[in-house]
Order: structure tokens, then C-alpha cells, then sequence
């Protein structure tokens, strides 16, 4: 998998999943936008990825902010020249909750960064790629887009969103060389899984035991997963909401 003199733009890349793939893509030969409202975080992934002979940018962006986000594809036209490859990787969560318990603030913020953020970042992809007549967009859902998530109503509204916009978009934009593709990941041991289960080891547990190969995911698994997805190997694949989960949804 060679990404040389390809671009990509890896949203909420500061850490986690974000940081493995803005990784990922440069040790193939990509060059790299790494984008997030965590600056601190999103220039340690730009040291790593030049101190191991790549190439990166970092760009502060809310996703949630369609200004930014254009400003975000500006930039990287303007440094690279094109838009390869665009991972939709922003995301938040916002503890357990049942479904009565859920503040509007809550399901606001959620919905901005989880959705509109994903949307905002497609949409203005699109209107590169279809002028390129080309592009890969791998968008981050979640196992809780593809099935039931209890006490996560609002982010499983958000990531079952990003499944239907990744379905749609890909159906109207094969016709131009353009593959739309979504990833479920389970849970991943990064700060946003940890966070979950760091408190509650009754949770940890029953979590793991779901997990038919009995561990939970690594970044750098999810990260070579979203680089196939955007090679030459997965050329006729698109519209798809991948599980990435150890066989839990089987």
C-alpha cells in the first residue's frame, strides 16, 4: 500500500485512532494533514511522523465550524495540490447515559461533532474529489452505528448518521471515481475508550467478554484497516460500514 504523491487530510488526529493513521499514511509515502481542536496534540503527531522521514502539516480545526473546515481543504490545496484521500476521524463522547437523562447540551454537542462534523468534512471533499474525478473518504462511525449502543443514545444516533450519509454520498458520487467507505469500531484502547472504562471494571469486563477474540482493538489495527480501504486493493468497494470489532457484531 503506496501512498506517494498522494495527499490525506486525518481529522481529530492528535491521538487515538487519528494519530495511527496520520502515522500510517506517512510511513506509505503520504503527505499529511493532521487536523484537530487539540494543537498540543496535533503537532506531537506532526514531530513523530517528520522525525520518521515523513511529511505532515498541522491545521486547528473545529469540525463543527463550516468555515474551518473549508479552511481546512484550502490549506492542504494550497501545500499539496490535491485531496486524495480524506478521513473523517473527529469525534467525541460524553459518558453513559439513559435515554431520559440526556440534556440538550448533551445531544447538541454530540450531534455537531459526531454528524455535522462528519457532513461539513464530506461535503466540502466532495467538491475537490469530483473535480479530480477522483478520491477515497473513510468516515469514523462505530460498532454504535450498526447496532444497539445502551446508555449511548445520542453518540449511536451520531454514528448510525454517519453510516446512512457514508451510504448515500457513496451512491451518488462511484460515477466519479469517488469511494465512500465507513469504519465500527468496537472499542479501541485510546484515551476515548479508555475514558469509558477506566472507572467501571464490571463494564470492562462484560465489554471483553463480548469480544470473541477477548481483547479489545489496537490504533495502529484501525489505522492499516483505513489505509486498505483507501488503496488500490479495495478498488472496487465502496458504500461499506466496516466492522472493526474482533467479531463482536457476529
Amino acid at each position: 500500500m503506496s501512498f506517494k504523491n498522494q495527499s490525506v487530510i486525518v481529522t481529530g488526529g492528535s491521538s487515538g485512532i487519528g494519530r495511527a493513521t496520520a502515522i500510517a499514511f506517512a510511513k506509505r509515502g503520504a503527505k499529511v494533514v493532521v487536523s484537530d481542536i487539540n494543537e498540543a496534540g496535533g503537532q506531537e503527531t506532526v514531530q513523530v511522523i517528520k522525525e520518521n522521514g515523513g511529511q505532515a502539516i498541522f491545521v486547528k480545526t473545529n469540525v463543527a465550524n463550516s468555515d474551518e473546515v473549508q479552511q481546512l481543504i484550502d490549506t492542504c490545496l494550497k501545500e499539496y495540490g490535491q485531496l486524495d484521500h480524506m478521513i473523517n476521524n473527529a469525534g467525541i463522547g460524553q459518558g453513559l447515559y439513559f435515554f431520559d437523562q440526556i440534556t440538550d447540551e448533551h445531544w447538541a454537542k454530540t450531534i455537531a461533532v459526531n454528524q455535522t462534523g462528519v457532513f461539513y468534512c464530506m461535503r466540502a471533499a466532495l467538491k475537490v474529489m469530483k473535480q479530480q474525478k477522483s478520491g477515497n473518504i473513510i468516515n469514523t462511525a462505530s460498532a454504535a452505528g450498526i447496532r444497539s449502543a445502551p446508555r449511548m443514545g445520542a453518540y449511536a444516533a451520531s454514528k448510525h448518521a454517519v453510516v446512512g450519509m457514508t451510504k448515500s454520498a457513496a451512491a451518488e458520487y462511484g460515477k466519479y471515481g469517488i469511494r465512500i467507505n465507513a469504519i465500527c469500531p468496537t472499542v479501541i484502547e485510546t484515551p476515548m475508550g479508555d475514558s469509558y472504562m477506566s472507572e467501571n471494571e464490571d463494564l470492562k469486563a462484560m465489554m471483553l467478554k463480548s469480544v470473541p477474540m477477548r481483547r479489545f482493538g489496537q490504533p495502529e489495527e484501525v489505522a492499516r484497516t483505513i489505509c486498505w480501504l483507501c488503496s488500490a486493493d479495495a478498488s472496487y468497494l465502496t458504500g461499506v460500514a466496516l466492522p472493526i470489532d474482533g467479531g463482536s457484531n457476529a
